[in-house]
């Protein structure tokens, strides 16, 4: 029997399954105790984690028996993954588990910025009628520009495009004869930028993705346009994107994800005042039933590998 430590929040049912063949410690508050993890994974042949637990170096020391890492979830940044493979552990993202749920993030906060009129409760229950104020616009007819042509990309092309959008992206790494490439126009970053009504970014984060939306590139879109970030937080510089925001030449903005996580209220205070603005807290790719598929998943590779070791 081997044991696996959870450090943030996982399906009931997934944790029971692993419980029912090895020590399973899960405790979801872990993430803000990393000392506590370094103590606990000191004998664990696996952990799991999402975005928040830091699997670096001192963890991995802290952890001579660890055998591989679970994510519950897709994106790596937290995770050292050279350090991972030059000590053999194995990582498992939950690949393809969550991409419906970002992919109708995505279409609803579309919907919520372009037609801005769903914010007008407290004006209606004060008996005030904004009805011209408060005339959007339709999806349809608009285009939506994809930064970053993967899987969750590729899943919210298909449903703008039932809705009438027009699909656009940029992605250097997808070949020119990439079959994905039926539902979109491939367009460079900039003519992306230039053309979207919507843009909606897909891209991993690191060095050359880091700021790849700054002052520069949001001057290139349209002044009635909007992003939306779901992917990671670092890819838009938050600085510039308040500083769009307040002066009007911007549409709107969605975010999900922040350059330091969780968002402090000192960090917040760029983004104070601004309408027009939808901030969530990480929680794109997490509803009920993505956290089954991504939790059953996660279980099944962990379990898989520590059962291939002999565990």
């Amino acid at each position: 029997m081997a044991k696996i430590v959870i450090t943030e929040f996982m399906d009931d049912a997934a944790v029971a399954a692993l419980a029912q063949q090895h020590e399973a410690h899960y405790d979801q508050g872990l993430a803000d105790r990393q000392d506590d993890i370094a103590a606990l994974a000191g004998d664990a042949a696996a952990i799991i984690v999402r975005n928040r637990t830091q699997v670096n170096e001192a963890l991995l020391d802290a952890a001579p028996g660890l055998k591989c890492v679970g994510r519950l979830g897709v994106g790596l940044d937290n995770i050292d993954t050279d350090a991972c493979k030059a000590r053999n552990i194995a990582v498992f993202p939950a690949t393809g588990a969550n991409n419906a749920s970002v992919a109708e993030y995505v279409i609803a906060n579309a919907m919520l910025l372009l037609r801005g009129a769903y914010q007008s409760t407290n004006a209606m229950l004060q008996g005030e009628w904004p009805r011209q104020a408060l005339m959007g616009r339709e999806l349809a007819g608009h285009t939506m520009g994809l930064v970053g042509f993967g899987a969750i990309a590729r899943e919210v092309a298909v449903r703008a495009s039932v809705l009438g959008m027009d699909i656009i992206a940029h992605d250097p790494y997808v070949m020119a004869d990439d079959p994905g490439w039926q539902i979109a126009r491939n367009v460079s970053l900039d003519g992306l930028l230039e053309l979207a009504d919507v843009v909606s970014l897909h891209t991993p984060l690191n060095d050359k993705t880091r700021h790849m939306i700054n002052a520069e590139a949001l001057s290139r879109m349209k002044r009635d346009a909007v992003i939306i970030n779901a992917a990671r937080g670092g890819v838009i510089d938050e600085e510039a994107l308040g500083a769009a925001l307040a002066k009007g030449s911007l549409g709107g903005a969605a975010l999900d994800v922040f350059e330091t996580e969780p968002l402090t209220a000192e960090a917040g205070m760029k983004f104070s005042g601004l309408k027009n603005l939808v901030l969530t807290p990480h929680i794109a790719g997490v509803t009920v039933e993505s956290n089954i598929r991504v939790s059953a998943l996660t279980v099944q590779n962990v379990l898989n590998h520590l059962t291939g070791s002999g565990l």
